[in-house]
Order: structure tokens, then sequence, then C-alpha cells
């Protein structure tokens, strides 16, 4: 018989914090950068999606979500697709120290 400690738990208690974000109702265009999209553009659009994030009830689950899986685009927990990169290399660096 298997443990049943050791399951996973439901899916939806997995996720449910997703319906808590406040990106939810937010034009999504604003958290992914369209093909091309330089410089100040750049910048202005990923400030307005971190200031969404920045009022999330949810932001640390977001971010740890989004650092677990490596998600390659967008902004998520109030992080830039350059930012998470920066994370994830110091916690290689970290985790090969010692």
């Amino acid at each position: 018989m298997a443990e049943i400690s050791r399951l996973p738990g439901p899916v939806m208690d997995l996720w449910e914090w997703q319906y808590e974000g406040a990106c939810r109702d937010a034009d999504q265009d604003l958290f992914f950068h369209p093909e091309g999209e330089r410089g100040s553009a750049r910048r202005r659009r990923a400030e307005a999606a971190k200031a969404i994030c920045a009022t999330c009830p949810v932001l640390k689950e977001c971010r740890e979500q989004s650092l677990t899986v490596r998600e390659p685009y967008g902004v998520w927990g109030g992080l830039s697709e350059d930012e998470r990169a920066a994370i994830l290399t110091q916690r290689t660096r970290t985790s090969n120290v010692g």
C-alpha cells in the first residue's frame, strides 16, 4: 500500500495561489515583451509590470515558482528575465562552493 503522506497534494492545492495574483485582471501584454522591444520602452513596460507585482499578495509564491521552473520569459514575481537568471546563477555558484 502506498504511503499516503508521500503523495503530492491535489493539483488545486498546489496552484490555487494563482487565483489571488494581482496580474489576473491586468493586461498580460504588460508582462511579456513584444519581439524586438528594446531599451527604454522595454524598461518602462517591465517597471509597470513590476508595480503590479509589488501589490500582489502571492508575490513570493509566484517568484519561487518562476525560479523553480526556470521561467524563460516575462516578469514573474516582480523579477525580469535577467533578474531571474542572475538569481539562478548566484544560487548555482553558492551551491557549488564548499
